[in-house]
């Protein structure tokens, strides 16, 4: 046993004098290649993160929008995007941690994956999410960097046309609704939002057609109306279709909201006036799904731009801050609004608009936890319902879109812009008119200086107030 043992640690002793000893300056912990499916599932949560985090260093359209205000820091509240360098940092997660990363999947797919179909799959699901990080870069600042984005070559690109960029988006849509195959395999449970089910990215990349078709329906009634009918009859058909990012109750893997408010212990937050009072005054079912009562058991919300008393008003409930609470990257509710306004607008959709706007209602409230009789009684409110609600279609929908849209600060505030309902009040110290898009970066004023000043000048002035080329209203 003892000579087996010597034998044996000579012979290892041996050949570790003559191994190659440059592995030892390998970094384990940064591996020089990636597989693609870890560089998707990265790619997914941070867009997932994005779209929900409350970080005011990223995401504040839930202030803009006035579904949250603030208690201590108001700068957020009263349009101010400057001081913590949000667009930045927009910019940044987006371009860096999301379109990057997919980017990278698409690339070593092949290398990864032998079988053809499954290629194809995986290579199309990067792409619409692709699409979709790049439908809110597109809709938060206007011309951005697009055909020379993402090449490591490419230190200063152009900034490309916002409006053929977003043609662009479209027809790489189409494209990738052609690629998927549901008789092929995907990313299994690599992919957290649909753990590789290609049927339901057929039915997520239709919806977003149709959302994106709409978005264009003021600037291009003809071409909005050809790509809202092409995808109508295959979008989310209920709410088991959503498309979701599920956390973790344990940290790592939590919701953001949750690390942002529960962990960090933060009072920086209350449910905004506009927003809580517009639910009392269509008395809500809502109400106790998203927000807790104050202590005079009523549902209140602070002044926006104001130093509000965090302890005076209402704040979230678990469905909002709990540590597993999934991200809604884009629901059944959402979709059938969609349709609601395409009806309304004279598409042929299936359905008239009250028909959608009834199921779209009825869906968000399902979604949150509330039931169908809520909806139904809710519906029935001469105020809310779609007969005898105030206002032309863009009212009835804009209100109700708003409404559903709680928790979803960049889709609202997208609503609003659109619709131009409801009215927002002005906030206390407001620094601008209501934002309807973001500056450019500072470093990309800074740094990529020629191209920034060419975009600037194409769009008509790098303000918060220049509209986007879909903005008509």
């Amino acid at each position: 046993m003892k000579k087996l043992f010597i034998i044996a640690f000579a012979a290892t002793v041996f050949a570790s004098c003559n191994k190659d000893l440059s592995g030892l300056n390998v970094d384990v912990k940064r591996p020089t290649v990636v597989p693609s499916y870890a560089l998707f599932t990265n790619a997914e949560r941070n867009f997932a993160d994005y779209i929900i985090t409350s970080d005011v260093n990223t995401n504040v359209f839930r202030l803009i929008t006035q579904q949250w205000t603030q208690t201590t820091y108001t700068d957020e509240s009263n349009y101010n995007i400057y001081t913590r360098t949000i667009p930045d940092n927009t910019w940044t997660s987006l371009y860096r941690d999301v379109l990057k990363d997919a980017e990278e999947a698409k690339t070593v797919i092949p290398t990864d994956v032998t079988d053809a179909g499954q290629q194809k799959n995986e290579i199309a699901i990067c792409d619409i999410l692709q699409v979709h990080a790049y439908y809110i870069l597109v809709n938060t600042f206007g011309n951005i960097p697009y055909s020379q984005a993402l090449k490591d070559s490419i230190y200063f690109p152009n900034f490309d046309d916002a409006q053929t960029v977003y043609m662009d988006l479209l027809s790489r849509l189409d494209a990738d609704i052609a690629a998927l195959d549901p008789n092929a395999e995907s990313f299994g449970d690599a992919d957290i939002v649909y753990n590789g089910d290609v049927n339901l990215w057929l039915k997520y990349a239709n919806s977003l057609k149709l959302k994106m078709g709409i978005l264009i329906a003021d600037v291009d009634p003809e071409k909005a109306k050809s790509i809202v009918e092409a995808a109508a009859s295959n979008v989310f058909t209920s709410g088991s279709d959503n498309a979701m990012f599920y956390y973790y109750a344990a940290s790592p893997n939590t919701n953001p909201v949750w690390a942002d408010i529960v962990q960090s212990q933060r009072t920086d937050f209350v449910a905004a006036n506009t927003f809580i009072d517009l639910l009392n005054s269509l008395n809500d079912p809502r109400r106790p799904l998203y927000f807790t009562k104050d202590p005079n058991s009523n549902y209140s919300g602070g002044i926006p731009g104001k130093g509000n008393s965090y302890g005076a008003f209402s704040h979230f409930t678990d469905k909002v801050i709990a540590p597993d609470a999934p991200a809604p990257l884009l629901t059944y509710s959402e979709v059938e609004f969609a349709l609601a306004e395409a009806a309304a607008r004279g598409m042929n959709v299936g359905g008239t608009a009250e028909e959608h706007y009834n199921k779209a209602i009825t869906a968000s409230i399902e979604e949150w936890g509330g039931t169908a009789t809520e909806a139904s009684n809710y519906i029935a409110q001469p105020d809310v319902n779609y007969a005898t609600a105030p206002g032309d279609w863009r009212q009835k929908i804009g209100t109700q879109l708003y409404i559903a849209l709680y928790n979803r600060g960049f889709e609202a505030w997208t609503a609003i812009r659109r619709l131009d309902y409801p009215e927002l009040q002005e906030p206390l110290n407001a620094v601008s008119d209501f934002p309807v898009r973001f500056t450019y970066p500072v470093d990309e004023q800074n740094i990529n200086t020629a191209n920034y000043d060419q975009a600037a000048q194409a769009i008509g002035g790098d303000d918060v107030t220049t509209k986007l080329f879909w903005d008509k209203n």
